[in-house]
């Protein structure tokens, strides 16, 4: 059987964009953060059909940087389970960051017949 490929971020910067995004000035979550972004980084490969590790060897465009940028910062704020974030009352937050994490991926999805 096949190793699974690792996924690694394709970039420091990313991180550092995520923080900025979050608005975080201390290194204290980077591990966790970091965490955070390689799950969204496999979420958008898997999800626009790229396949496993696709952006370790490929640029990424800025639609699909944005969308993993917000689902890293979005489950960094939902830690615990609750929506999170700014929007952390509304029960509907939640779907609203996810369908506009679709549809910024929708933009680079391979089509599979």
């Amino acid at each position: 059987m096949p190793k699974p490929k690792k996924y690694h971020l394709p970039s420091a910067e990313l991180l550092e964009e995520v923080k900025k995004n979050l608005i975080l000035q201390h290194s204290e979550d980077d591990a966790f953060l970091e965490g955070r972004l390689l799950a969204a980084l496999q979420y958008a490969a898997e999800w626009q059909h790229k396949g496993a590790g696709y952006y370790n060897d490929h640029p990424m465009p800025l639609s699909t940087r944005q969308a993993v940028m917000m689902l890293a910062s979005h489950w960094y704020e939902s830690r615990d389970g609750s929506t999170g974030g700014f929007f952390g009352d509304k029960v509907e937050a939640r779907d609203r960051v996810v369908d506009t994490v679709h549809d910024l991926l929708r933009m680079n999805k391979e089509v599979v017949f």
